[in-house]
């Protein structure tokens, strides 16, 4: 058995254990709520395994949380001012692509993430991780390719898009560079 040793990813596993205690939930209330198969959440909360950025959404969703709010909470802090060298930056096991939480308060709507998706890499994540946000993503550098719903959008530097009703969304970057993409989001 191999347990993850990171300390951020402790500090996750320990957070998603406190969320489903505190809400009084067993583990087969956040596998119905979320999704996920309550034998995987029992092994991220022992640190058995590494969660994906789908698995994650799922569970924070259960939760009525962001992924970049279940990640805050993983944290420590609450200052004002985020300094470049204290955002936290979460790694996806599954597609290399890094996420660092820019902003984030508990008291302030606006949350902003940095996201680097590596060349040829790919993720979709769930309308579930959509509800009861409005989000707005920026293109800094690289193409993403985002398939919403049915909706194929190809955006290049520069390029905004701001996200419609819940729907499956896919996330893609087929070029041989990595992308970089600033979202911006809000609760609805």
């Amino acid at each position: 058995m191999t347990t993850i040793e990171d300390e951020a990813a402790v500090q996750l596993a320990q957070r998603l254990r406190l969320e489903r205690e505190s809400r009084g939930w067993s583990l087969a209330d956040l596998a119905q709520r979320s999704g996920v198969a309550k034998a995987s959440i029992s092994k991220v909360e022992r640190g058995e395994m590494s969660p994906t950025a789908a698995l994650l959404v799922r569970l924070a969703g259960a939760f009525d949380l962001t992924l970049a709010g279940l990640l805050l909470r993983a944290e420590t802090g609450g200052e004002r001012v985020t300094r470049a060298a204290d955002q936290p930056v979460w790694r996806d096991p599954e597609t290399g692509y890094t996420r660092t939480q820019v902003f984030m308060r508990p008291d302030h709507p606006v949350e902003v993430v940095q996201v680097v998706m590596p060349a040829g890499q790919r993720a979709t994540l769930p309308a579930a991780s959509y509800a009861r946000i409005r989000q707005v993503l920026w293109v800094l550098a690289g193409t993403l390719t985002v398939t919403e719903g049915t909706e194929r959008h190809e955006l290049h530097p520069g390029d905004t898009l701001g996200f419609g009703p819940p729907a499956d969304v896919t996330l893609a970057n087929d070029l041989a560079a990595p992308c970089t993409y600033v979202i911006a989001l809000a609760r609805s």
